[in-house]
């Protein structure tokens, strides 16, 4: 073996190094490494705009989960939404979930507002308190429609 194919080979083998080191990191950060940990939770929204699966699912602002799935019920016109939720978070029964955005350029997230029951949701029942996306243009609309007819 010559010393330049020995190069070649330490070289190639370096870059497949850090190939796979940059492959663990990205499923790390993004949260692909624990979609098998936590639990599953359900509740149907009016609206789900700017949310689908893999947003975050956090409450006070850290993530504790994310989105795994979003369906439209015929019946009801409503976005069926699944999200997992890391285990060892406890989220009282009478707990709403709302959809906030991060600001005026922000994405939208799932928010969890927990109640104050002591008793908690089991893996796979349903939130019944939800309330769904608000569009900006839509109370846009409504402000300046309000607003000329004074």
């Amino acid at each position: 073996m010559s010393a330049h194919t020995k190069t070649e080979v330490i070289v190639g083998g370096a870059v497949l190094a850090c190939a796979i080191a940059f492959g663990v990191y990205a499923s790390q950060s993004t949260g692909l490494s624990q979609s098998s940990a936590g639990y599953e939770l359900g509740a149907s929204f009016r609206s789900l705009e700017g949310v689908g699966v893999g947003t975050d699912v956090r409450l006070a602002g850290v993530k504790i989960g994310t989105v795994t799935g979003v369906t439209l019920n015929s019946d009801t016109y409503r976005a069926d939404t699944q999200f997992s939720v890391a285990d060892g978070i406890l989220i009282p029964d009478d707990s709403a979930v709302v959809i906030s955005s991060e600001g005026l350029l922000g994405g939208n997230f799932v928010e969890v507002m927990p109640g104050g029951s002591p008793f908690y949701f089991e893996p796979g029942d349903e939130i019944e308190d939800t309330q769904g996306a608000v569009s900006l243009i839509s109370l846009l609309v409504k402000f300046v429609a309000g607003d000329g007819s004074e």
